[in-house]
């Protein structure tokens, strides 16, 4: 059994309007919330063996984050080209892809793929990741090549509006 949790990206700020896409900063609220959400998963136990992200420069430092609560080694993170992608069926091939040695992986990228896989993965539906969302799962699989509809139980999908009073 293997175990994944896909998280988006913290929010990004719009301010440079010179800024493309890829090199978007994290805003003020991304900054406070994916350390906020990484301590979460940090107090649920969870840890990873393989970070795979997307090199676009949000969900770079949301992935640090993530890497430095759990206490993963941030220069261990495979930043992947082929993240920086908005499809399920760009993230999948990724995911069939790792070596079969990694039991828990994080994969940190972009929407609407992430939530389009997760429902695919689960059977869920889930409409949206949120911002620093994450979404936990069982893959009930002995190697990553198996991926696919179905495949995985979700065992928590947590956000950071989830936690305000």
């Amino acid at each position: 059994m293997k175990r994944l949790i896909l998280i988006r990206h913290a929010k990004s700020s719009w301010s440079d309007p010179r800024a493309t896409d890829f090199d978007r900063k994290l805003n003020k609220r991304g900054k406070r919330d994916a350390p906020f959400m990484a301590e979460k998963l940090a107090k649920r136990g969870v840890s990873a063996d393989l970070i795979i992200s997307s090199p676009a420069k949000r969900a770079r430092k949301t992935a640090k984050h993530m890497a430095k609560a759990i206490g993963y080694d941030a220069g261990g993170i495979m930043f992947e080209e082929d993240a920086y992608s908005f499809s399920a069926a760009d993230v999948l091939p990724i995911l069939q892809g790792v070596d079969d040695k990694y039991e828990v992986v994080f994969f940190v990228g972009h929407n609407y793929g992430l939530t389009d896989l997760a429902e695919q993965l689960t059977g869920e539906v889930l409409l949206n990741i949120p911002t620093s969302g994450m979404v936990a799962m069982k893959c009930n699989i002995k190697k990553w090549s198996e991926a696919g509809p179905g495949c995985a139980q979700m065992e928590f999908f947590d956000y950071p509006k989830k936690h305000l009073k």
